[in-house]
């Protein structure tokens, strides 16, 4: 700031000099400070002014130390209980879940199967002495447990008839079985077909392979 309004004032040629040696200065050399030439050694230089610890200052000092602890304070309070992070839902987190939640129904199905082996001992009565026979041992109760199937994904060996409908990719996908496809965000999708509610089967025109790929990943162009 100081060279340009050296630079706006008009100065003779034999009068632009430093104000403490009277060396002749050019634009390369001087510098400016107070809309005043100098040169180098006897550039005025910044000093920092020493704050004296007062009675005032200190308590001045104190004062904006518990300001900010009560402010600390406030803010502490209104977010208590919120220390939780929020993770976004995206497709590849419900592909996630949805996989962790099939191990876990898996695992209880085991746990199951071997209790239930486990418990199916044959069981003896003790004869009554008072009925003067012996007693039948009460039929044992079939505790078998049957899950319901879990839905298979239909496979990819026999794709629909071309329909002609083309979807772009919004998100980057790598197959995870062989009878998927993989595709980059922005890829041109043709000869797309739904194969169920989560699942398409396409051919991805810039690399021309085919296979299947899920819904939430593309959209209708």
């Amino acid at each position: 700031m100081e060279a340009q309004h050296l630079m706006t004032m008009y100065w003779h040629k034999g009068c632009f000099s430093c104000e403490v040696c009277k060396m002749t200065l050019n634009m390369k050399n001087y510098k400016g400070f107070e809309k005043r030439p100098y040169c180098n050694a006897h550039y005025p230089k910044s000093s920092f002014t020493c704050v004296t610890d007062t009675p005032e200052n200190l308590r001045l000092k104190q004062q904006s130390k518990i300001q900010s602890q009560v402010l600390y304070r406030e803010d502490f309070e209104k977010n208590k209980g919120k220390g939780f992070s929020v993770v976004a839902d995206t497709p590849e987190m419900q592909r996630i879940k949805k996989t962790q939640d099939q191990i876990s129904n898996i695992k209880y199905h085991e746990e199951f199967e071997k209790k239930k082996i486990g418990g199916e001992g044959p069981q003896h009565l003790p004869s009554n002495p008072s009925a003067g026979g012996y007693q039948q041992p009460a039929a044992p109760q079939n505790y078998h447990y049957d899950p319901a199937p879990e839905p298979v994904r239909q496979a990819a060996a026999a794709p629909p008839p071309s329909a002609g409908k083309r979807y772009r990719a919004v998100y980057d996908y790598s197959a995870a079985d062989e009878d998927e496809v993989s595709f980059m965000d922005g890829d041109v999708i043709v000869d797309v077909q739904q194969i169920d509610e989560g699942w398409m089967y396409g051919r991805v025109e810039r690399t021309g392979q085919q296979g299947m790929l899920p819904a939430n990943y593309v959209e209708a162009i």
